[in-house]
């Protein structure tokens, strides 16, 4: 594909999902805090036709009143409002972001020779197996564990599996957005095969003048709740690209598990206190546990390899026009490039000694750039950069 289309295509499908991501999470927000601020009616004639609970709120100055049937109203009303497209669109957007930035170019952001010498098919037929079997086994488990508390757990310990699993088998930044787009399937498959149905199922019953059965009502409940609580650790993975001191850990498979944990603990933070409990020891046991993960991934300083002799810096412009130029040039020579990625520019001596931090960051301490180390930087190599930055 040419570079350029490809950079829009990526620019294109990233805005989508952005601007639909937000649509969605509003409205899982919104609606599981209604949920959880409702009370009971205080007319009583709303609790005679059905209204289990309601809720009155101000913004855009005005003031609301939103109002929840137990199972379904009386009447269906004429024009009934859908939320569905959003996380569709979502998802659609997000698996076109996938196949533009990491299936086009796998060898450079799918595929890493020094985890698995994988195909390009291969792994483009692995990640997409993995986002299938994401579903298949979560909706067996929600249909065989009745105990949420269990459910969760085996969520968790099923998440954790994914994230070392995938550790093996895919670059790290792809693998971090690998087991968050396994999610994120989970969350449109929800929707998609659970919620919406049991709408279906309601409006159907009415329609035919049956009496809906609650089992339907409960059963979208528990996905949305579900979906609610996954919403934070998939933002982190779809935003990890930004952060390669995590993905570019020696344990970097934990470090996402931690944060994903704590990203659903925190939002069970905002759920308990729209419910009006104030469980203040929730964000005090988060903050301590990003304290943790700061303190884990905090690097050690120069690497043992800085020892030795101060290379001349000609050296260390020859690795970097060999290691990093193929991409961070103006005109760069690695394949889906057509502007160097971020703006960052090694083109010359000043734009290297200018940028010598990141270099030392990304390509010596974590070691997540070349990505994929699609240009094979050697161990002596990333030595040899050591010894000069720590001369620095």
């Amino acid at each position: 594909m040419d570079p350029y289309a490809n950079e829009w295509l990526d620019f294109l499908a990233r805005w989508l999902h952005v601007i639909a991501g937000i649509v969605w999470i509003g409205t899982s927000f919104y609606f599981v805090a209604v949920d959880n601020h409702l009370r009971p009616p205080e007319e009583s004639e709303d609790a005679r036709r059905g209204v289990a609970g309601e809720e009155w709120e101000i913004h855009g100055g005005g003031f609301y009143q939103v109002q929840k049937y137990r199972v379904a109203p009386p009447v269906l009303p004429e024009k009934l409002h859908w939320f569905k497209w959003e996380a569709y669109t979502t998802w659609l957007s997000g698996f076109a972001l996938l196949i533009v930035l990491y299936y086009v170019n796998a060898r450079s952001y799918l595929i890493d020779p020094s985890v698995a010498d994988l195909t390009p098919a291969e792994a483009i037929a692995i990640s997409i197996g993995l986002l299938a079997a994401a579903w298949i086994v979560y909706d067996a488990l929600c249909r065989a564990i009745p105990s949420q508390l269990v459910l969760a757990v085996s969520v968790i310990a099923l998440t954790t599996v994914a994230a070392w699993g995938c550790s093996q088998l895919f670059s790290a930044r792809a693998a971090y957005v690998q087991v968050g787009a396994m999610l994120g399937t989970i969350m449109v498959a929800n929707v998609f095969f659970v919620i919406i149905p049991a709408h279906w199922r309601l409006i159907r019953a009415k329609e035919a003048g049956e009496a809906p059965d609650p089992r339907w009502n409960a059963r979208g409940k528990q996905r949305s709740v579900h979906n609610n609580y996954l919403t934070l650790p998939v933002l982190f993975a779809m935003l990890s690209n930004h952060f390669p001191f995590t993905y570019g850990h020696r344990h970097a498979w934990l470090i996402l598990v931690a944060l994903m944990a704590l990203g659903a603990w925190l939002r069970h933070f905002f759920n308990l206190r729209h419910a009006g409990r104030n469980a203040w020891w929730i964000p005090a046991t988060a903050g301590a546990g990003l304290l943790a993960v700061a303190l884990l991934t905090r690097p050690s300083g120069a690497a043992p390899s800085s020892k030795g002799p101060v290379p001349s810096f000609a050296t260390v412009q020859a690795i970097i026009g060999r290691r990093c130029a193929p991409c961070h040039s103006m005109t760069p020579t690695e394949a889906g490039y057509s502007s160097p990625p971020a703006g960052i520019r090694f083109d010359t001596g000043a734009e290297i000694r200018a940028d010598a931090s990141l270099i030392d960051s990304l390509a010596v301490q974590s070691q997540a750039m070349p990505l994929g180390n699609a240009t094979h930087m050697t161990e002596a190599e990333r030595a040899t950069l050591a010894r000069w930055l720590a001369s620095r």
